[in-house]
């Protein structure tokens, strides 16, 4: 019996799939196309971990069952290659982003064939490659030269604007704007240059703003609100504070209506859809301006519920309000001031967070009462965000928890708005509480009284109707050196794109990646000579774009990846159409989700792409999660460590000391130093500074007791697991079976090392159906195997349609025991047997398939089909009783009456022994029971 070699037999095979490209797709074909992609990693210095391949298994299971099925299928792979942790890398040692990045790809790329992915690499791509980003760069020179027409709901060039500008002016202009001026034909041509480029600047989809963003000092660069937590950068930890920056934005609220209305057409996850929903958060109400006492200005504000308009009885504007300064008066100067700073240190996500705690500061100013002519004090406050709405609200205490929680710290008026609704017990109490509601809305209440409470403020001037979207456009710009550079260029302070011809600006080469001494980013650096274009500029722009911009369109770039003409062909992408099948993690819903949507319908109003959304069909996989050990360092007295098991002799050693806080901090330790929760002393020593001169508790002891605890597998968690190892003693076949074994695709599941056996040892039983002792038989199937296998066929089939990944190796495990218990060893039966696993376990797939005699690869095998007929019940085993007793068991025909199974049983040798010439008194038979002879 020859024994199951998996290293020789993976890398005969993966050698094997490279010279021959296997997996190579053909850009059209009379097969049906089936397009499946992963979402695009990031190459890190760590390269990967047992988590990183759970959803690229999955996928590549389709896109071999697929080309089963008869599917010409695109599975291609690239890498996101710009973003941050590179370019620190490149501070922190010198060593240029570009160098290490390629190092990475290369230990990505070995890890990748490792696992016997089915990818076609000749179309491989690398967002930081000059050829990739020509294309980035030239989506930004689209948008920013288009607008939004709300009258045809789609983007148009904005030459088309300029046009209208010329003829009528645009007062009867239906835009998707920022611009509140209204002017004529004539003033538009008297404007300046600079003053129509501001105006241009209103309505183009990429533009330049002065917004408030995640600023870290430290990194030097703007943070999107997913690289900051707890008021800190993810990345090292630095301080991150809000703060006030010219910089490139896109225009995506635009969109908000489409992104949201098209979310019914995807085939996404229910949860999915309404995390997308509830970012992009539509709202219908009314915009409110409240007139400022002693000044000329307005408060406008931007409400649901204008009818509770008379429960207002003062107004909040965020910290960042551009009115906040004027309006302070100057004995609240310096509280207000001190307030902003405060306010400044949060990031929008923590703001939005701290729903309990309550601050703020009067600006000494008072706004008029719409309706009532009542003065109304105006804060500031953190729960109010600049970027939301118009940046203030309307303070109605009795209708809104914070408004209340802020009228009764700062003992504000809580006015009942309608009886029996207010929000407190305390509000209803209060009989001095008058219940005020404006005579027009005639005791209405609720969705009732809204339109009636928009229509008469629209009669009075005082605002008019509005939708809402919470959706803000998207902050373009990075103060970093390792992205793409923007095709821009300034002349008089006017932003000029660079020609097409001239694509792409690449990155010049600096030597330090810092930001410079005045702030400015690190390729201000760069002298002009050492840009590849030659323009007349007053200066280049030298912050680059953020990392979703590469990742926005590329699935688009797969289906061409080397046309130098335009990003992809036409006929390309008529063929093979959007994404089928995408899969990746739910982290990205309200980033790279929303971001491809929005430039694929870009892309399509322009007539570039044939479609509206990227992505048909989406699985966000869960988490493999890590498990982390601890060991536990007393806080008063930092150098000691404590085994686990002794905290309490410890502390016991302290009866007098009191502690405010917990007497252990938790530190993690590298897994791979930990055996059965125990850690050696020398080998914590040796792990990490910290530990290096550390005195530990018992002070005897060779080893201290860790805690243990199941979270995110990550590198800072010491927690990871390399796949090289488990591929080198399991083989990629096994853990490519292994990840899909521990639970449904969807969900977070703990990484257990001890299960993995026991996928190993069905492998190699499956091996041994192939080459037992008399080899392979030409024999017929019996009617036993025909139905393992027929049923398996028809399961497995089933389960990958509906994409349940683990329940297909559960049940070829079922198969492989049923088959070695039938001592099966037929072609008939371990052919298609050898394609059904093929998905799951190519390499051991690959060389079954030779040892039956087929030639090439199993991959284009077609995939078995059920044949019903072999599931079919024809007969039942009855177990025949005596006076109750079962004495044996009788095959009978599954059309026989029971008149005939009685006849059966009677005459059937084996009755006669146990009735010993004794008559039967009674047969009975229970159809596909039992058959009792009562005697």
């Amino acid at each position: 019996m020859s024994e199951y070699k998996h290293i020789e037999i993976e890398k005969k095979w993966q050698k094997f799939w490279a010279e021959n490209q296997v997996f190579k797709a053909e850009d059209s074909s009379t097969k049906p196309k089936y397009y499946v992609l992963d979402m695009f990693p990031y190459p890190s210095g760590a390269g990967l971990h047992v988590g990183h391949p759970l959803g690229y298994i999955a996928s590549d299971i389709i896109a071999r069952y697929k080309r089963h099925k008869g599917f010409n299928v695109l599975h291609p792979m690239g890498y996101d290659s710009f973003g941050l942790p590179a370019e620190q890398y490149a501070i922190q040692t010198g060593q240029h982003p570009a160098i290490t990045t390629e190092n990475n790809i290369a230990r990505y790329r070995q890890q990748l064939d490792n696992i016997g992915f089915s990818f076609d690499w000749s179309r491989e791509i690398r967002t930081s490659s000059p050829e990739y980003y020509k294309w980035t760069q030239w989506i930004f020179k689209q948008l920013f030269n288009s607008y939004y027409d709300k009258g045809l709901d789609r983007a148009r060039p904005i030459e088309d604007l300029v046009s209208l500008f010329e003829k009528e002016g645009n007062k009867n202009v239906e835009a998707e704007t920022s611009c509140e001026r209204i002017f004529s034909a004539p003033d538009w041509e008297n404007y300046s240059d600079k003053e129509k480029e501001a105006i241009l600047q209103e309505y183009r989809l990429t533009y330049l703003a002065d917004t408030w963003v995640n600023w870290c000092e430290e990194l030097g660069t703007v943070l999107a609100n997913d690289e900051v937590k707890d008021g800190k950068s993810e990345r090292g930890g630095f301080p991150v504070e809000q703060k006030l920056m010219k910089q490139w934005m896109m225009r995506i609220g635009a969109y908000a209506e489409r992104l949201l209305e098209d979310l019914d057409k995807l085939d996404w996850s229910d949860a999915l859809k309404e995390i997308q929903r509830n970012w992009i958060g539509k709202s219908e109400g009314a915009s409110v301006n409240f007139e400022l006492e002693n000044e000329k200005g307005k408060i406008e504000v931007f409400t649901t519920r204008p009818d509770t308009i008379f429960g207002v009885s003062f107004m909040v504007l965020a910290p960042e309000h551009e009115l906040v300064k004027s309006i302070t008066t100057a004995e609240q100067k310096e509280e207000v001031e001190k307030y902003i700073k405060t306010a400044g240190l949060k990031t929008e996500r923590e703001r939005q967070a701290d729903t309990d705690k309550v601050t703020g500061c009067f600006t000494g100013a008072y706004a008029i009462h719409p309706f009532t002519g009542n003065k109304i004090p105006v804060y500031i406050a953190d729960y109010v965000l600049a970027g939301y709405g118009t940046g203030a609200v309307m303070a109605v205490p009795a209708g809104d928890q914070r408004d209340y929680n802020f009228a009764k710290k700062f003992n504000l008026d809580i006015p009942a708005i309608f009886e029996g609704v207010d929000i407190s017990e305390e509000a209803n109490a209060t009989k001095e509480a008058k219940v005020i509601n404006g005579d027009f809305l005639n005791g209405l209440t609720g969705q009732e009284a809204i339109p009636v409470a928009i229509k008469e403020i629209e009669k009075r001037g005082l605002g008019k109707g509005k939708t809402n979207f919470r959706l803000r456009d998207a902050v373009f710009s990075r103060q970093r050196y390792w992205g793409e550079p923007f095709p821009v260029y300034f002349q008089d302070g006017i932003p000029k794109l660079i020609a097409d011809e001239q694509l792409p600006i690449e990155l010049p080469e600096i030597n330090e990646f810092k930001p410079t001494k005045d702030g400015k980013p690190p390729l201000a650096r760069a002298a002009k000579e050492d840009w590849n274009v030659q323009v007349d500029a007053d200066e280049m722009e030298c912050n680059t774009m953020p990392g979703w911009a590469g990742s926005s369109w590329y699935f688009a770039r797969y289906v061409d990846p080397n046309n130098d003409k335009a990003f992809a062909g036409q006929d390309k992408l008529a063929y093979w159409q959007n994404v089928d099948l995408y899969i990746g993690g739910a982290e990205h819903a309200t980033g790279h989700l929303l971001y491809a949507r929005f430039w694929t319908k870009f892309l399509f109003d322009l007539g570039y792409l044939p479609f509206e959304e990227p992505f048909k069909k989406l699985i966000n996989q869960g988490m493999i999660l890590g498990r982390s050990n601890f060991v536990f360092r007393d806080k008063a007295n930092p150098n000691v460590i404590v085994s686990k098991d002794k905290l309490q002799e410890y502390q016991d050693q302290f009866p007098n000391e009191e502690f405010k806080f917990d007497r252990f901090q938790k530190l993690h330790v590298d897994i791979n130093l930990v055996e059965n929760d125990k850690i050696g002393l020398e080998a914590l020593r040796n792990s990490a500074p910290d530990f290096a001169n550390a005195t530990f508790f018992p002070e005897n002891a060779t080893h201290v007791l860790c805690d243990d605890e199941v979270e995110k597998m990550s590198k800072s968690k010491l927690n990871v697991q390399n796949p090289d190892d488990l591929v080198e003693q399991f083989g990629a076949d096994t853990l490519r079976c292994y990840e899909m074994f521990l639970g449904p695709i969807e969900q977070h599941k703990p990484w257990d090392t001890q299960g993995i056996t026991g996928v190993f040892n069905f492998l190699k039983k499956f091996w041994r159906l192939f080459n037992g002792e008399q080899g392979v038989s030409q024999e017929a199937p019996s009617k036993e195997e025909l139905k393992v296998l027929h049923a398996t066929i028809k399961k497995v089939n089933e389960d990958i349609n509906r994409f349940s990944f683990n329940t297909v190796v559960s049940q070829l495990m079922i198969c492989v025991n049923e088959l070695q218990a039938l001592k099966c060893n037929k072609q008939d039966i371990l052919k298609p047997l050898c394609v059904l696993l093929s998905p799951y376990a190519p390499h051991i797939a690959e060389e079954l398939w030779g040892k039956l005699g087929m030639t090439g690869s199993i991959t284009f095998a077609e995939y078995p089909v059920h044949n019903e007929e072999y599931l079919v019940e024809n007969t039942f085993e009855y177990p025949i009783s005596f006076n109750g007793k079962m004495r044996f068991k009788l095959e009978l025909s599954l059309s026989l009456s029971k008149d005939q199974v009685e006849e059966e049983v009677l005459k059937n040798p084996q009755t006669a022994k146990y009735l010993v010439d004794k008559k039967p008194k009674k047969v009975i038979v229970v159809p596909k029971k039992i058959v009792n002879v009562v005697a």
